[in-house]
């Protein structure tokens, strides 16, 4: 039987813990192989607390930030995480990086793909990794890109759970009951020592998308309690044999 895997594409090297840390454990649970690319360390943007640190420097941030990072991935019990390092604010990829990326989308051939909001505000990186997501997979597609490997097929790409979603034009249509792997969830954002301000936010976001699992599984009249959960959006329709 062949290997379940999945593929997330994480702007910068925090960002798959706090809004997809779940949906990572609990697959690699279900024996999926889950592969995590880092785009950058988010060492200029997302790393306030240690650039307020004395004799800080560019690479001592990114050397902090990717230990927090291979901690986390650890505590999800990730498959692979690849760390791509071509900076943050902004995030740009020539076509150097994209054909990395694909070679990455191709090697894995995900059943799934995880990445950001496809609007972002407040954080232009977020939803460039996402679009770049997105074309990554499309010329994965192509049986004319490196004509003899084996192209992908059609995985779902969801977009996880930004910010502040009122301002992001995200809207979940699928949410994930993550209480079986919380406390590997929890650990791998206590890792995240660098963004300490966002532990408990991210606690209330997984304990407010249960109350929203409970309630679109039936609610009070035979719905399924959860206290954790994450909520995804998906880009593509989903073929069904039955409702």
């Amino acid at each position: 039987m062949t290997k379940k895997t999945a593929l997330v594409v994480s702007a910068h090297s925090a960002d798959f813990v706090w809004r997809c840390g779940g949906a990572i454990a609990l697959h690699q649970q279900l024996e999926y192989d889950v592969t995590v690319v880092c785009l950058s360390y988010g060492e200029r943007g997302e790393s306030a607390k240690l650039w307020k640190k004395p004799e800080m420097t560019l690479e001592k941030v990114k050397a902090e930030r990717r230990k927090e990072a291979e901690n986390a991935a650890r505590a999800l019990d990730v498959h692979d995480i690849r760390f791509f390092d071509l900076g943050d604010y902004p995030l740009e990829m020539d076509r150097a990086a994209k054909d990395q990326l694909i070679d990455v989308i191709r090697a894995v051939q995900p059943d799934f793909m995880l990445s950001h909001s496809q609007y972002d505000p407040y954080n232009t990186d977020h939803m460039y990794a996402t679009s770049v997501a997105l074309e990554c997979r499309m010329i994965a597609q192509a049986w004319g890109h490196n004509p003899g490997e084996k192209v992908l097929g059609a995985p779902q790409l969801y977009l996880f759970e930004p910010h502040q979603t009122e301002q992001m034009n995200w809207k979940p249509d699928v949410f994930l009951d993550i209480t079986p792997v919380w406390e590997k969830k929890r650990a791998a954002i206590e890792c995240m020592l660098g963004q300490e301000h966002l532990w408990e936010y991210y606690t209330r976001v997984a304990e407010n998308r249960a109350n929203h699992f409970t309630r679109n599984s039936g609610g009070q009249s035979g719905g399924r309690a959860a206290k954790y959960a994450e909520g995804f959006q998906s880009v593509f329709p989903r073929t069904v044999d039955q409702l």
